[in-house]
């Protein structure tokens, strides 16, 4: 009879690497996977790096249903990966504006560039190259390699986590380091057998298809999964318990004061550094930067402030204040209070590089971030529509 594979060890994480050997669940999860999983996406069924790569960077920290648009959008502007390379970044950052996790669309246009100057345009099949590459961690670089080239190599995405941690009964926070390189260990070991017709690619595909259609993060859909006759998490009734998730941290405060400087159908727009929230985005200038504040006080301006902010543009001629937005980020929330304000005079920019005047008529097409974005929209779309509360 077989060993049933135990939970990780309190005291070392992992169990005997003998322990996690087991054939029949990679076929498990092949056989479930031709039969009920994903096959029409529009980056399956092809060994074009490109294609795969850019999906993969898409879906980290995002759902299918999201990237689905933005995938199409992006290459129909970026047809091949030398048209993404040799793209302007701010043309890139437009197209990925409002899919968030900005970071990943200039780390895919750093990584666009080196593979044309490092591999002449062309992927490597090996995941350790392809994970020294700008944007593509262990997990990713081993499904780029798995789809595009069949290579056997174990993936560990947050999917991935929730089925290994269900089935096997992890009792402990996936992202602690310990219990992360254990998972890994167990991974790597539950791969299927090398070979021509090893079926890496369905297994793949299998597991992040279970982690995304069936154990679900809130509603796992047990009676439909192939592991849920070895399942612990379902045998004991804990599968609202795993994983365990990650100890919970007192999310931050913050209050921005934004500018809305318009001025001849136009806006006054600020590039953003490129590292940092927003990084390498436009934005509204900001009169103070993100600072911590009691989110239930009242934000005041300060007229001396808000006049020496817009000093350099040119001299107010009105000013408002509009309905306060509240955007959550990973680790703080901000509260942003937008103040337009419009021009007797402008002045010019005096080769100021981070300002620019936008045609009002084109924010659809900016790279902006999602709130700012909106706001800008619902100003110049329909201006009788924003609702208001004067200074």
């Amino acid at each position: 009879m077989k060993r049933l594979l135990h939970p990780l060890s309190p005291a070392t994480g992992a169990a005997p690497l003998e322990d996690y050997v087991d054939p029949t669940f990679s076929a498990t999860v092949i056989d479930w996977q031709q039969q009920h999983g994903r096959h029409a996406l529009p980056w399956q069924n092809t060994r074009d790096a490109y294609l795969i790569w850019l999906s993969e960077i898409m879906l980290q920290q995002t759902q299918v249903t999201a990237v689905l648009g933005y995938y199409a959008r992006f290459l129909e502007r970026f047809p091949t990966l030398r048209d993404l390379a040799g793209a302007p970044v701010e043309d890139v950052m437009a197209q990925w504006s409002g899919l968030g996790y900005y970071t990943r669309a200039r780390n895919l246009h750093k990584c666009a560039q080196r593979v044309v100057a490092e591999y002449d345009g062309v992927f490597p099949s090996d995941p350790l190259l392809l994970a020294d590459l700008p944007g593509i961690g262990r997990s990713t670089a081993a499904a780029i390699s798995a789809f595009s080239s069949g290579t056997r190599a174990a993936i560990m995405d947050g999917n991935v986590k929730r089925v290994f941690a269900r089935t096997f009964g992890i009792d402990a926070y996936p992202g602690e380091k310990r219990v992360e390189e254990a998972m890994w260990r167990r991974a790597e070991a539950l791969l299927p057998a090398a070979g021509i017709d090893s079926g890496i690619e369905a297994y793949t595909q299998g597991l992040m298809d279970l982690g995304a259609t069936l154990c679900t993060r809130s509603s796992p859909d047990c009676p439909r999964c192939p592991l849920q006759p070895r399942c612990v998490a379902y045998a004991t009734g804990r599968t609202k318990e795993l994983p365990v998730r990650k100890p919970k941290k007192t999310s931050p405060e913050k209050h921005a004061v934004m500018l809305v400087i318009i001025d001849d159908g136009q806006v006054l727009l600020e590039q953003r550094p490129g590292s940092g929230i927003w990084g390498g985005l436009l934005s509204l200038p900001e009169l103070d930067g993100h600072v911590l504040a009691d989110a239930d006080a009242p934000r005041e301006i300060s007229q001396q402030a808000l006049a020496r902010a817009v000093a350099p543009f040119g001299e107010i001629e009105t000013q408002e204040r509009l309905l306060p937005i509240v955007h959550v980020f990973t680790h703080y929330k901000l509260h942003i209070v937008p103040c337009r304000i419009t021009l007797a005079r402008r002045l010019a920019l005096a080769g100021e590089a981070t300002h620019v005047w936008y045609d009002g008529a084109k924010i659809a097409d900016a790279p902006l971030p999602a709130p700012i974005k909106k706001l800008l929209l619902d100003l110049f779309g329909d201006a009788r529509s924003a609702q208001r509360s004067m200074f």
